[in-house]
């Protein structure tokens, strides 16, 4: 493989079901612990975005590839710009970010360029199918300004996809290459999931409906 474009498509196809877990209603109950209510879905997208600006700043710090630190550093701020929106909106002024997330965990993990960009690539693709949902929540919950913030928050994402898919173009020289990007790709997406079902079964919900 040598597409870029061809590679979000397989690893979004071979994913198709715990994408499409991760974009349900339920996402959001799992990320909340099953408050779907404004804080609780406030917190928890501050908790997902600090966990970003961290991870992509570590990513940042010992990356040897000039290209590929460029584009973590840039990812790295629009993450911190996230944290610092969303964290300005929380009523509660003693909020301190949460647990690491699984998908972080797995992230922070990757040591070689390859294996990060895939890595960026999953993570992306697991994250727009939440932020829709956030998206959702305040469009519900007839707060037209704050979806609208979210819908910003996509389209760094949007961004961040194109500029993992130049990352991939430029750093995948052999099919192998491409080989353990796909890998590090569907290990950041399961990661996610199973965080998902792990805590969906905590909470005795089933994590497979899609609704």
């Amino acid at each position: 493989m040598t597409d870029p474009d061809a590679f979000v498509e397989t690893v979004s196809e071979g994913n198709q079901t715990a994408l499409s877990r991760l974009g349900s209603s339920k996402s959001l109950y799992a990320d909340t612990g099953g408050e779907i209510d404004t804080e609780p879905v406030l917190e928890a997208t501050a908790d997902a975005e600090y966990a970003a600006w961290q991870t992509f700043l570590e990513w940042a710090d010992d990356e040897a590839d000039d290209d590929a630190r460029e584009a973590f550093e840039a990812t790295a701020a629009e993450e911190e710009d996230h944290y610092e929106t969303v964290a300005d909106k929380l009523a509660d002024d003693e909020y301190e970010p949460g647990d690491v997330p699984q998908l972080h965990e797995y992230l922070r993990d990757r040591e070689d360029t390859v294996s990060r960009v895939g890595a960026l690539v999953g993570r992306v693709l697991a994250s727009q199918r939440s932020k829709d949902q956030v998206v959702g929540y305040f469009v519900g919950d007839a707060d037209p300004q704050t979806a609208s913030l979210f819908r910003g928050f996509g389209e760094d994402l949007d961004d961040q996809l194109e500029r993992a898919k130049a990352l991939l173009a430029s750093v995948c020289e052999s099919d192998e290459d491409w080989d353990r990007a796909e890998e590090a790709a569907n290990g950041a997406i399961q990661a996610a999931y199973d965080e998902y079902v792990e805590t969906l079964e905590g909470m005795g919900a089933n994590p497979k409906p899609v609704c």
